[in-house]
This record gives C-alpha cells, sequence and structure tokens, in this order.
C-alpha cells in the first residue's frame, strides 16, 4: 500500500489520474472537446442594391450545403417586402440571388439554413 501510494505521488499529473482508472486518457478528452466545437458554417455574401433591383451572390467555402435565401424590405409602405425562395449553395459554389421591389429598397439581407 505505501508502495503504490508513493508510485502515485512520483508519477506526473496527467500519467497518475490515468493510472488510477480514469476513463479515458487526456488526448481523449481534447479530442473529445475538439469534436464538440461546432463547425464553421455558411456561406458569404455579397448584395448589391441598384434602384429597385436588388443582387446577392453567396459562395459557399464549408464542405455542408448551405440554403440561403434574399429577403427585401421596401421603402415604400405600399411596395410588397418580399422573402425569396431558398437556393441550395452546394460546397464550394456560388449562387446569384435576385429580387426587386417597384420603387426603392429599404433593405437587403440573406438568411442562411443548413
Amino acid at each position: 500500500m505505501l508502495a503504490a501510494l508513493t508510485l502515485l505521488i512520483a508519477l506526473p499529473y496527467g500519467a497518475a489520474s490515468h493510472a488510477v482508472g480514469e476513463a479515458e486518457p487526456p488526448r481523449a478528452r481534447v479530442e473529445a472537446q475538439e469534436a464538440a466545437k461546432p463547425r464553421p458554417f455558411g456561406s458569404e455574401c455579397r448584395t448589391r442594391v441598384e434602384g429597385s433591383d436588388a443582387v446577392a451572390y453567396c459562395h459557399n467555402p464549408y464542405p455542408e450545403t448551405d440554403r440561403v435565401r434574399l429577403h427585401l424590405e421596401c421603402e415604400q409602405w405600399w411596395d410588397i417586402d418580399s422573402d425569396g425562395v431558398f437556393v441550395e449553395a452546394g460546397p464550394a459554389q456560388t449562387v446569384r440571388l435576385t429580387g426587386r421591389c417597384w420603387k426603392e429598397i429599404r433593405s437587403v439581407w440573406v438568411s442562411h439554413q443548413k
């Protein structure tokens, strides 16, 4: 018993904790934490407004498919705001989204969905 206690005190922390029956070694814990981190996701989108027309180019640099959608808010109260359809941007793919208002555009943005 005294020899085991002496050995436990003399070992480095990582080796001692594994030696006393810890469920997983430190390397496995680090790998599990890295796997649990969220992976980057989402296309990079650039929007341009010219008068009543809007265009967005979205490039997806990631391996998962990103579904992008263009949204327009029109300046005039009587002009109908619009939400475009979802378009799939596959890995390393660039997609073009367009929309328009009858008159001026107040704001334009792109939403993402997995």
